[in-house]
């Protein structure tokens, strides 16, 4: 093989060190990672899936990986996905069809494997689309100026019945999977979180290549006991020219399994003495947050961005996984280049669930993979994608029906990066 040539294939456990150095070039981070942190990180890592594009010197210019993830969908229904991740090319080996291979190939072993979906987060907008990815979720930040919130500061806790307590991270390990697993189910968009997420957010394991700060923790229990919440946050120290603390916290998690205990850890940390602004992280796009507030204006909109991307790998499977706002039926034809999910299909949809077989029905609606993908998790309108010339509607009303059957009441959300 030439120098010009690149080798796309799994990696071995030998060549692991190296893929994560060049991980780590392609996110412009140090290209240096210790002995026992590629130990670490390789140990939980299914090589099998992992791939890489090697030079004929045998260096590593390309990385690819996924791994086995389920995510909730509208109903609270879990499929299971093929999440790809930590996908980099060098920078002196792009525009040669690198991706392309890499991606081609797992999409058609996750299709082999039986996954419904494929996921992904996607750090450039304009790259996915053409294998068939759709944005399926946003993300919205928000900052909080506590000092015009109009929430009391002489609050001392819920006035529910329930309260907060400070955790450590060893409180977190004990309660917080049970809780995830309460949150997941009833959040379309969210997606499972193992041991070593736990492990990794809360400081158990640290790796030497990603800093670490001690966040704080805090728990809601309801009054008859129940965790029903959890948040995690940092503060930034700041001091104005009058020698007043005013201070920054940055949730970087807050789950809830009910609106009281929502409330209550947001109302917690806009009281906490010194912290005059809470930057909130990612949330939904409809959360409850800035309604909380007595003024909703107190919190200011800095950022909103899509975030989970869904790509679907059996089109029967995903749309039967899934419930309906409305009952209807719908003639899909599903356009894919992949030759992973294309075909003709029939949906009948009602609130409880759906049927879903192929038919050589003349189509209501025709679309290409990724318009699917967006409009799986109930998120986009059918109607704006016929306006944006993004999809066609074949027989008229159809995508006015197909917008009340496949749009859900509340917005997908995924709160966490992978």
């Amino acid at each position: 093989m030439s120098r010009d040539d690149v080798d796309v294939r799994t990696v071995t456990a030998a060549e692991g060190r190296d893929w994560l150095r060049a991980l780590a070039t392609g996110f412009l981070q140090p290209p240096v990672v210790e002995e026992s942190e590629a130990a670490d990180r390789l140990a939980h890592m299914d090589l099998g899936r992992v791939r890489g594009g090697f030079a004929g010197d045998g260096r590593c210019v390309a990385t690819y990986r996924s791994f086995s993830q389920q995510l909730t969908v509208v109903g609270g229904a879990f499929v299971t996905a093929n999440a790809v991740a930590q996908v980099t090319v060098a920078p002196t080996h792009r525009r040669r069809g690198i991706l392309t291979r890499m991606i081609t190939d797992d999409l058609a072993a996750a299709k082999e494997r039986g996954d419904t979906v494929a996921t992904l987060l996607p750090a450039e907008y304009a790259i996915y689309g053409r294998f068939g990815f759709g944005p399926a979720t946003s993300c919205t930040e928000w900052e909080i100026d506590v000092t015009r919130s109009g929430l009391d500061p002489r609050r001392s806790g819920p006035a529910d019945g329930g309260r907060v307590d400070l955790a450590d991270a060893e409180d977190v390990r004990k309660v917080g999977p049970e809780l995830h697993e309460r949150f997941r189910a009833r959040q379309h968009g969210a997606i499972d979180r193992d041991e070593r997420w736990w492990t990794l957010h809360t400081g158990a394991v640290r790796l030497p290549s990603q800093p670490w700060t001690e966040p704080y923790h805090a728990v809601y229990r309801s009054a008859a006991g129940e965790v029903e919440g959890l948040i995690t946050y940092t503060a930034e120290s700041h001091w104005t020219d009058g020698g007043q603390p005013a201070d920054t916290a940055r949730v970087q998690s807050l789950i809830a399994v009910s609106p009281a205990a929502e409330r209550a850890l947001w109302q917690f940390v806009c009281s906490i003495d010194w912290i005059t602004r809470v930057r909130s992280g990612g949330r939904a796009p409809d959360d409850l947050l800035p309604l909380l507030l007595p003024d909703p204006r107190a919190a200011r909109t800095v950022s909103h961005t899509d975030f989970l991307w869904v790509r679907l790998l059996d089109v029967v499977r995903a749309l039967q996984s899934r419930t309906y706002e409305a009952s209807g039926s719908l003639v899909l034809d599903v356009r894919d280049e992949a030759g992973l999910a294309g075909g003709r299909f029939r949906l009948d949809a009602t609130p409880e669930g759906a049927w879903c077989v192929p038919t050589t029905e003349e189509p209501d609606l025709v679309m290409g993979a990724g318009e699917l993908g967006r409009l799986y998790l109930g998120d986009e309108s059918v109607l704006r994608l016929v306006a944006l010339g993004c999809l066609d509607e074949e027989r008229q009303g159809a995508a006015a029906r197909a917008d009340g059957v496949f749009r859900a009441r509340r917005r997908p959300w995924c709160p966490d990066m992978f």
